[in-house]
């Protein structure tokens, strides 16, 4: 079964890939389809994520699934939130995909270090939420949330992952997000706790695997 991902993020493409490798999906991207991203005017991960995936499967004619992901931080009232990705201001750049994203990676990064500035008490988590459709009209899709508890450091450590991987630290595991290698982040990640349980529902609801 051919599922194709609302996201042109080569990096959430290669974790979902692992992630979902249990039931044999044939994961690929909307781009790779010549789909465009669509709107995300929602102030929820729920609600952007079921937009992607129907924008998806309409202009796929079949299964899509979405994740809407974010960092949410307890002393700035749950900031950036839905905006994670976006959630500093920076001037329009030119040149590849993967090089503007590492462009306003650093940017967000600056943007919270400078807001958490003087704050002690730097709880956060990351969220995940994914969607899964079987068509654009499906009338119940299947929804996941994960949530891996963290803090926030004051400086970056670690050079994998990407996003706020750099200052997100797992007390569980003591090392930051970028520190962790794939195989201990595809486990016990946001997006593995939210893969884990649509997994579940996929077998139950999709009768797959």
């Amino acid at each position: 079964m051919r599922l194709v991902l609302a996201s042109n993020n080569a990096k959430k493409l290669a974790e979902l890939a692992a992630l979902f490798a249990p039931l044999g999906l044939e994961l690929v991207t909307q781009a790779s389809l010549g789909i465009a991203e669509a709107e995300e005017p929602h102030v929820t991960f729920i609600e952007n994520a079921l937009a992607k995936a129907r924008h998806a499967a309409a202009a796929a004619g079949g299964a899509a699934l979405a994740d809407d992901s974010g960092l949410c931080v307890d002393a700035l009232g749950g900031a950036p939130g839905v905006a994670s990705a976006h959630y500093a201001a920076i001037a329009s750049a030119d040149g590849e995909r993967e090089a503007r994203r590492r462009l306003q990676d650093a940017a967000n990064n600056r943007l919270l270090l400078e807001r958490l500035g003087g704050v002690i008490d730097r709880r956060a988590r990351f969220v995940s939420t994914l969607v899964a459709v079987r068509a654009a009209d499906d009338p119940e899709p299947l929804v996941a949330v994960g949530r891996w508890e963290a803090t926030i450091l004051t400086a970056p450590r670690g050079t994998g992952g990407f996003g706020y991987d750099p200052l997100v630290q797992i007390p569980a595991l003591g090392r930051s997000v970028a520190e962790l290698d794939a195989v201990t982040k595809n486990r016990h990640s946001h997006r593995a706790l939210a893969a884990h349980a649509l997994l579940g529902q996929m077998r139950e609801v999709w009768r797959l695997g």
